[in-house]
């Protein structure tokens, strides 16, 4: 073994520690990066496949009714592929022993065979047969979370018709596998399914014999999605079309894209904020052993080891505690992908999902960290080993004890002589203080991120469900309803209040911007849902104009004041011009609103609703439900208590799990600062403090001084690490803001705190760790070391 290779060894041993501390950092960031890689690859590669194999449509158009014989037309626009009507219905469910409400979609399929596109994976049973009216195919989740089989039996309720259906099998869709109702977030597999039935039978009950009122295409190759669609909306727009969508707005692909986009942020941001901070301890704690081995170094030189010989054994040095870093990194990457796995099972219901670690993850995770300690060590190494042995044998020149300028800023009074130590150490080295203090304000600033996540999260619910959705029902009809059916509501048992809302598809314009939503017409001072400003307040909604959340604003690029065009597709699909009128503040979705009596004017029809809030008392909230059952213009029913819930349970098993696993790496990484910067001080600064020893110092005043620098430099860092976790906090809400949710910035004092309490917990550990070392200090040894 060459003497260079057991000098490794033990400077290895030696620094231990240290190594540990450096490599938890490294293995921070590619415990990230491999987590988030392996997500990505698992989720895409799971959609992808899952989407080439069953046919998913790439564009969608709605109709209100249109005769079959229209098809022949649309296939001949240029572009289109394959075409397939479908008829699509809201259905009302019961299911055997369950007492709430179930609302759901039914979708039709070619008489006893598989539609040609967005095609079903049967799990178990089969599809319905051909001729057969009672029997459906029912979506995985809904059976499972009902323990249903083929051959069970539901009660439904299609377009105010009872009927009574025969599951005939059970099947995944891609076009539904994030399976969340229209109006909602997250899923409710309890009280959401997606049917399929034979289309005859379903046309039939549907009243819609010899027509469609759903279309699904894919296109040709090299084909305009624009020209495509702007084609089928003016060929369907007597047929009450309210626009055609590409799969970035159908809900279930967004919402596994906007997952997609989390991961891809993830994969990119958060590695890189850790593996700058890897690089830039590294440059500092290696620069500093190096600076304690001088006369070795010296004396190497002397012996006749080239520079190119030292700096590969300090290279290698650096590299051993990196790629101990990465491995422990992947490792924890591959298990917290592991985890994350079972989660994803239960939102993306994917037939199958592979989750493991692609090769080419670790060879990026492995040359990305390579780089960052390229990065952190090569200045260091190099500016060592190019110094001459005659200047590096020489030992260092003695500081001059004067007093310094932090001495100034403190009352004489209040120092006593381990005080000056402390002070006049931190003056004679700028730099180093300077490094130290925005190491330990970078770990500061990632424990405000994953403090703020924590907070943000409860905050973005609280808003939304306790401020803005403050019923308890939501129901929607099958058709626009005479406002009148409000007070037959109000009689029902258990109701407390009733508010009523119009809603109509529109597609708004500013510019060159547009934007597909819907006008929602809400009461002129809405109590149930009501629309908040900047402050939190509740604000009428004005008798002119239109508000929208701040949100789809920024989207259309328009300020109070801009006059917005306003496609409406229901009715007459007039071309309207609104202003803009106020901005609310929402954290979920985005909205268009205006006064329900200046919506139904704009149409030209009378007092029409679409739906109505209710607000319930709980102990009559089951004989609401029956009396809501038997009524046939109710298309369905929403409970707000459940879908809270539901989001709760979302954001607790993926961001909240993010942000715990934030926060642990974050105080790690705390930890590894501070341990390394005080066992650096302590090598340097051995002899000084044996010294004080052997005059007299007692272990306690000598450990003040040591421990006084480490304070002084936590404190100082404090405020450094709110400023730069201040500017992470808000990168990090702009990347998560989108059009499902917004993450509101939370600045409040139990962030702050949690990130000084944070640092200053580390700094008490180490604070223990060295007292103790300092117990065991050689003074002999130390003191044999050449002046």
């Amino acid at each position: 073994m060459q003497t260079l290779d057991r000098k490794l060894y033990r400077d290895l041993w030696r620094l231990k520690g240290q190594a540990l501390a450096i490599a938890l950092v490294i293995a921070s960031g590619v415990m990230t990066l491999i987590l988030a890689v392996t997500t990505l690859e698992a989720l895409s590669g799971a959609r992808d496949r899952f989407y080439a194999s069953h046919h998913f449509a790439e564009i969608f158009a709605e109709v209100k009714r249109a005769p079959l014989g229209v098809l022949e037309q649309l296939q001949r626009l240029d572009g289109v592929n394959l075409i397939e009507p479908r008829v699509r219905a809201a259905v009302r469910l019961a299911v055997p022993g369950y007492g709430d409400p179930v609302r759901g979609l039914l979708l039709s399929l070619p008489d006893g065979r598989q539609p040609l596109l967005n095609r079903l994976h049967l799990l178990s049973g089969s599809l319905p047969e051909a001729g057969r009216d009672d029997q459906a195919i029912v979506s995985d989740a809904f059976a499972e979370a009902h323990g249903l089989r083929p051959g069970d039996t539901l009660e439904a309720i299609v377009n105010g018709r009872h009927t009574r259906l025969t599951i005939a099998g059970i099947a995944l869709s891609p076009e539904y596998l994030y399976q969340a109702a229209p109006t909602d977030l997250m899923p409710d597999y309890r009280r959401y399914a997606v049917l399929w039935m034979n289309q005859r039978s379903l046309s039939r009950a549907y009243g819609m014999e010899g027509a469609f009122n759903s279309l699904s295409l894919t296109l040709q190759a090299g084909a305009s999605r624009d020209d495509v669609i702007d084609a089928l909306d003016l060929a369907l727009a007597r047929y009450g079309a309210i626009g055609a969508q590409t799969r970035h707005d159908q809900q279930s692909h967004r919402f596994i894209e906007e997952e997609l986009n989390q991961q891809r942020l993830m994969a990119t941001v958060l590695p890189a904020i850790f593996l700058t901070v890897s690089a830039f301890l590294l440059n500092v704690v290696m620069g500093r052993i190096i600076q304690t081995q001088r006369e070795q170094l010296a004396i190497l030189k002397a012996f006749g080891y080239r520079d190119t010989e030292l700096a590969r054994h300090y290279g290698l040095l650096a590299a051993a505690i990196v790629l101990f870093g990465w491995a422990v990194g992947v490792a924890l990457g591959g298990w917290a992908a592991s985890g994350l796995a079972e989660v994803y099972r239960a939102y993306f219901r994917f037939p199958e999902m592979r989750f493991g670690v692609p090769p080419w993850a670790l060879a990026l995770s492995l040359g990305v960290t390579l780089c960052a300690a390229l990065a952190g060590t090569w200045h260091a190494v190099w500016r060592a080993v190019s110094r001459p042995p005659a200047e590096a044998m020489r030992p260092p020149a003695p500081h001059r004890f004067r007093r310094s300028w932090l001495e100034s800023l403190v009352p004489s009074t209040l120092l006593g002589n381990e005080g000056r130590i402390v002070l006049r150490n931190l003056a004679r080295h700028p730099a180093k203080a300077g490094f130290s203090v925005v190491g330990i304000a970078l770990s500061a600033g990632l424990l405000m991120i994953g403090a703020y996540q924590l907070a943000a999260v409860d905050k973005m619910i609280d808003q939304q469900y306790r401020q803005v959705l403050r019923m308890d029902v939501e129901l929607t009809f099958n058709d626009p309803t005479p406002a009148r059916a409000a007070g037959e509501l109000r009689h029902q048992p258990g109701v407390l209040a009733v508010e009523t809302w119009r809603r109509v598809p529109a597609t708004l314009v500013h510019g060159h911007r547009e934007y597909r939503t819907s006008l929602l017409g809400l009461d002129p001072e809405p109590q149930l849902r009501r629309v908040l400003d900047s402050r939190g307040q509740a604000q009428p909604v004005p008798e002119a104009g239109i508000m929208l959340t701040r949100h789809l604003a920024g989207v259309l690029d328009a300020s109070i004041g801009d006059m917005l065009e306003v496609a409406v597709m229901e009715g007459r699909r007039e071309r309207l011009r609104l202003a803009l009128v106020a901005v609310v503040d929402e954290p979920l979705g985005v909205g268009a609103y205006l006064r329900r009596d200046t919506l139904n004017a704009l149409m030209h029809e009378g007092p029409a609703i679409s739906g109505a809030w209710l607000l319930v008392d709980p102990a009559h909230a089951a004989e609401l439900h029956a009396a809501l059952w038997e009524m046939p213009a109710v298309a369905s029913i929403g409970l707000l208590n459940e879908a809270e819930r539901g989001i709760r349970e979302y954001m607790g098993e993926t961001l909240r799990t993010f942000a715990v696993i934030f926060v642990a790496i974050a105080s790690s990484i705390a930890f590894g600062v501070v341990y390394n910067n005080a066992r650096i001080a302590f090598a340097e600064r051995a002899r000084e403090l044996a010294t004080l020893q052997v005059l007299g110092y007692t272990r306690a005043e000598v450990a003040r001084i040591l421990l006084g620098e480490i304070a002084l430099l936590t404190l100082a860092a404090i405020p450094l690490g709110w400023a730069i976790g201040t500017v992470f906090i808000r990168l990090l809400h702009a990347a998560f803001s989108n059009d499902l949710f917004r993450i509101p910035l939370v600045f409040s004092s139990q962030v702050f705190g949690f990130a000084a309490a944070g640092v200053l917990t580390a700094s008490a550990v180490v604070g223990v760790l060295v007292f103790r070392r300092l117990g065991r200090l050689d003074k002999l040894r130390v003191l044999k070391a050449v002046e």
